[in-house]
């Protein structure tokens, strides 16, 4: 057995701050649909218009950020991320407490929280290049990997338990709280940055915000895995507001129901990635990434077979531990991947124009979910998005094309990014 030589203080004192964050989150996973539905009482296609209003607006909001945090220093950026998801959080539950919560601040709320996310994921990836060793990136994503499987696991339960105790926005007090501590901790990291990128004297906004955007279509392998994620992540995101409706309204499910069918599927999340580095050693890169890509695309067109009470619950559970299992092995390699095919003064604009163009995808997925589920009902939109679903295996990156990066074209006034011989440059 290879011995696991430690990634150092600071990472430990990241994945710690890492963890805080990702136990709130999972314990408020489908917080605010849960709010609409429970507190509001939303419609179907308002906890879909919701959630695609979240992903669009925040979208144009974060942008013009990646230019700005690509030339600034990572950790102050995404300690400001933090503080602004806890403030925006808490604004719920104090305006549910004095009987003046609307769905437009649910809007608002939902729309600079994720906004916060996209800023905090841009410089957090940059941050995580420059704190450890090449060789350590995919050990070091399939960790935070890990860990998000188990929060995951453990905090969707936890949070339905507490929303039928405390009702429906105590979760997202826990939430808030939980940015509050991962600022706390990161704040803690004592190595010193990399000094970031110097922005040259000729540089613009406008061309500067679509460097990113040019890197990653110019790149072969990123490219291809892209337009696959696009796909992929649109019709996952398509059901996610319907199971919300298909399980408390139509199955009759109870809020702590639906948190463990939330729950215990991400056991299979946390076994994937776990198996994620041996698996690569064993069978390479590139045929992990197929392979997993293909496997987790199988699973959602048997949701809408699922039947009311305790089988349901089952056939849910089951469904999605298989599709989770695959997407646990699938992500840390594709991190990594992306990781070490990024020129460092691109990590953040990549991420950003990344990140800008899924959630700006799976905003049209869920718009058009809600509009399908009007028309054809919720079990029939459950099924266009799991063939939608199967369909994303054919954007993988099958022809295994080098991933050269000598033609992309560089912001203005900044150096043309030269490849790295040692680079692994396919997927």
């Amino acid at each position: 057995m290879r011995r696991q030589v430690p990634l150092g203080e600071d990472f430990r004192r990241l994945w710690g701050a890492y963890g805080v964050s990702a136990v709130g989150s999972a314990v408020a996973m489908g917080a605010l649909p849960l709010v609409a539905l429970l507190v509001l009482h939303s419609s179907a296609f308002q906890v879909s218009l919701l959630t695609a209003l979240s992903a669009v607006a925040s979208a144009a909001i974060a942008l013009p950020l990646g230019v700005r945090i690509e030339h600034r220093y990572k950790r102050p950026v995404m300690i400001t991320a933090d503080l602004a998801r806890c403030a925006v959080l808490v604004s719920v539950p104090v305006a549910a407490a004095f009987g003046v919560l609307t769905f437009a601040q649910l809007c608002v709320v939902g729309i600079l929280q994720t906004a916060a996310s996209v800023a905090f994921d841009a410089a957090s990836g940059a941050h995580l290049k420059a704190l450890v060793l090449p060789e350590d990136r995919l050990r070091a994503n399939s960790l935070f990997e890990t860990t998000n499987w188990i929060s995951v696991s453990a905090g969707p339960p936890v949070g339905g338990l507490l929303v039928g105790v405390l009702g429906p926005t105590a979760a997202m007090t826990a939430d808030a709280a939980s940015f509050l501590g991962s600022a706390l901790g990161i704040r803690r990291i004592r190595k010193p940055e990399p000094a970031p990128p110097t922005p040259g004297a000729a540089a613009r906004l406008g061309h500067d915000i679509v460097a990113g955007w040019r890197y990653l279509l110019r790149h072969p392998g990123l490219r291809a895995l892209f337009f696959n994620s696009l796909l992929f992540g649109g019709s996952i995101m398509m059901t996610s507001p319907l199971m919300a409706v298909l399980m408390l309204r139509d199955l009759g499910l109870a809020p702590w129901q639906y948190g463990l069918a939330l729950g215990l599927p991400c056991l299979g999340g946390v076994l994937g990635s776990r198996l994620t580095p041996p698996l690569t050693r064993r069978f390479g890169q590139r045929r992990i990434l197929l392979l997993s890509g293909v496997a987790r695309t199988l699973w959602t067109i048997l949701l809408p077979l699922a039947p009311s009470g305790p089988v349901g619950v089952f056939v849910i559970v089951a469904v999605d531990f298989g599709l989770l299992f695959a997407a646990g092995v699938f992500n840390p390699s594709f991190t990594t991947y992306r990781m070490e095919a990024t020129q460092d003064g691109f990590m953040s604009r990549v991420a950003i124009s990344w990140s800008v163009g899924s959630k700006t995808c799976q905003a049209v997925f869920m718009i058009v979910g809600g509009l399908v589920a009007e028309a054809v009902g919720v079990r029939g939109a459950l099924f266009i998005a799991g063939v939608l679903c199967m369909g994303s295996a054919l954007l993988l990156p099958w022809r295994g094309e080098r991933a050269s990066i000598g033609s992309v074209p560089a912001p203005a006034g900044e150096p043309v990014p030269q490849p790295d011989p040692s680079r692994v440059d396919k997927p």
